[in-house]
């Protein structure tokens, strides 16, 4: 009972599945059969279905396999086609690629390099027009003084017998005066005046307050013009102090040490091409202030350097070398900063500027000095001293082409490298200097430099 129990529960169970089955996929369940009857409806339609999926999946294969044909075809006509392009150019794929990678890449800077030129181009149209403006701006906001050529001083005589005493017996008094003074003391047929002749203008400025005292005293002998002399120079040292305090008080700058105010006030007697040194000082002190202000720079540090850009005139006869960096130097004894310094001893390209501030005391100083009416010296001097210093050094062998620039100051000499050799080169332009200093007269200094070039030139034909 146990066993046919079990067997109809099992077989119950396949009932069960079956209908399950049936409703999932669609399939209608059979009717009962006997046990000996044939194969259902659902399995036929299940054999159907399964053959189906057989035959399709056949032909994935097929269109696979096909497609893989195609594919190797495919690769085998690109090779073939990569072989007769490389028969006919004479090139291999890899060397072709790297060609028109290369050809790529050229292409690219030229783009780059055009539109960086472009762009460099706007940038200096943009400068040049604001660079113009600011200094345009800067020269109209300052209005200063024509300067005046002057290497004399005229003494008003009240009488011309007054002549006699001042030369004194035997010339001993004049004697005494040019001794004291290092000025020449010209008496000649002018009628009521003595001219005083001289470059240093302290020097100048000394004699021409002893010989006045003189004058109003009425007492002229060597010993009374030794004592007049030292008290007229006490005097005038007090004097330059004041200048210098009042150079200081109008060009705006503070804190300056006491020995740089007395340098500065001694500018006042200084000339430069015709153009006071103090008041040329006093110009690019504003002017350089004005264009850091325009700029975004450092006004304090612009005007300052600028006011003391000069200040080595003062001592050019005690201490030798450039006046820019003789004046760095004093500026950096008396407390004065780095960048102060630096600006002052770059203003004529002794030392490579290297901030905004030294480029621009350079544009002031020039800008002051070019101005119309700033210096007295005519056109005709100016030309003819600038053909002397071309024709000493075109006479010399060797030498291409001469430039004098930076008004006389520094002359270029382009030598044939052929003819002239480094060591040659050396030796020009020692000579050319030491010709120029025994020929022409000239204040300051002038720079000679030699340019030797060597060129290697071929021609492709």
């Amino acid at each position: 009972m146990d066993i046919i129990a079990a067997a109809a529960l099992i077989a119950v169970g396949i009932v069960a599945a079956a209908v399950v089955y049936a409703r999932l996929h669609g399939v209608r369940p059979a009717t009962a059969t006997s046990p000996t009857a044939g194969p259902t409806s659902t399995d036929a339609d299940l054999t159907e279905r399964a053959a189906s999926l057989a035959r399709r999946e056949e032909a994935l294969a097929q269109r696979e396999l096909d497609l893989e044909r195609e594919r190797e075809g495919l690769a085998e006509g690109r090779q073939d086609l990569t072989r007769e392009l490389e028969r006919i150019s004479g090139l291999s794929a890899a060397r072709a690629k790297q060609l028109m990678l290369k050809e790529v890449e050229d292409q690219a800077k030229h783009e780059a390099a055009r539109k960086i030129r472009q762009i460099e181009e706007e940038t200096k149209r943009d400068a040049d027009r604001r660079v113009r403006n600011i200094l345009s701006v800067c020269m109209q906001r300052l209005a200063a003084g024509h300067a005046a050529e002057t290497t004399v001083s005229v003494v008003q005589l009240s009488a011309d017998d007054m002549k006699g005493r001042i030369i004194g017996r035997e010339g001993r008094n004049i004697r005494a005066l040019e001794n004291l003074t290092g000025v020449d003391f010209i008496i000649d047929d002018t009628p009521g005046a003595v001219v005083l002749s001289g470059f240093d203008g302290v020097r100048r400025e000394i004699a021409r307050l002893t010989l006045e005292k003189l004058l109003q005293d009425g007492r002229i002998h060597p010993a009374r013009i030794e004592e007049t002399y030292y008290q007229a120079k006490s005097e005038l040292e007090g004097h330059i102090v004041e200048l210098g305090e009042v150079a200081v008080f109008e060009a705006g700058v503070q804190g300056l040490h006491p020995e740089l105010i007395k340098l500065l006030g001694r500018l006042k007697f200084r000339t430069s091409y015709g153009q006071n040194v103090l008041a040329h000082s006093i110009e690019v002190s504003r002017l350089a202030a004005m264009m850091a202000e325009e700029l975004g720079a450092s006004a304090k540090t612009a005007r300052r350097a600028a006011l003391l850009h000069d200040i080595g005139k003062a001592v050019t006869h005690e201490i030798e070398g450039p006046h820019a960096l003789v004046g760095g130097e004093l500026a950096r004894k008396y407390g004065e900063s780095e960048a102060v310094a630096h600006a002052m001893e770059a203003h004529h390209n002794e030392v490579e500027p290297q901030t905004i501030e030294a480029v621009i005391v350079q544009a002031a100083d020039a800008l002051s000095g070019a101005r119309p009416g700033a210096r007295g010296e005519s056109l005709e001097q100016y030309v003819k001293r600038l053909r002397d210093l071309e024709q000493i050094a075109t006479r010399h062998k060797g030498v291409d082409k001469v430039y004098a620039m930076q008004a006389g100051r520094e002359i270029r000499v382009m030598v044939a490298p052929g003819a002239i050799d480094d060591d040659a080169a050396t030796l020009l332009s020692y000579a050319i200097a030491r010709e120029i200093e025994k020929e022409l007269e000239y204040p300051g200094q002038i720079k000679v430099t030699v340019i030797r070039e060597s060129r290697a030139v071929e021609y492709a034909r």
